[in-house]
């Protein structure tokens, strides 16, 4: 029997992060995102990884739609993806889609293994 996805899982995987027109690019104001429930799969034990992503960024001329950046993040639950790799990859993609005047992205990671692990990237490091 053929499995038939779920409305939410059609969504996800049919999604692509969007951006729209900032309304305000006169003003320098600072958005704050956490997600608190994110997850992606160990690519060498195949374990989940459960991680907070929080996204902090002063945008230019355009703002991230928030629905859409949902669904990007949740694309992840199913990759085999390092703590690094996913940090990164998330940071780069909204870099290059917003082109911000500031961008930081951080994965606060949960212990596994007994091993805690927090990755930031921020345009200040990536413009050196």
């Amino acid at each position: 029997m053929e499995k038939k996805l779920k409305y939410g899982e059609k969504e996800i995987l049919e999604s692509k992060l969007e951006r729209w027109p900032n309304p305000n690019p006169e003003n320098k104001y600072t958005i704050d995102i956490t997600f608190p429930e994110f997850t992606c799969l160990c690519p060498r034990s195949g374990y989940p990884d459960f991680a907070t992503i929080k996204i902090n960024y002063i945008p230019d001329q355009y703002i991230v739609e928030l629905k859409s950046l949902k669904l990007y993040l949740n694309k992840f639950r199913n990759q085999y993806i390092s703590h690094e790799e996913a940090t990164n990859k998330i940071f780069n993609d909204l870099y290059d889609l917003l082109k911000p005047i500031y961008l930081e992205v951080v994965g606060d990671w949960n212990p596994r293994g007994n091993v805690k692990t927090v990755i930031k990237i921020t345009s200040e490091e990536k413009n050196k």
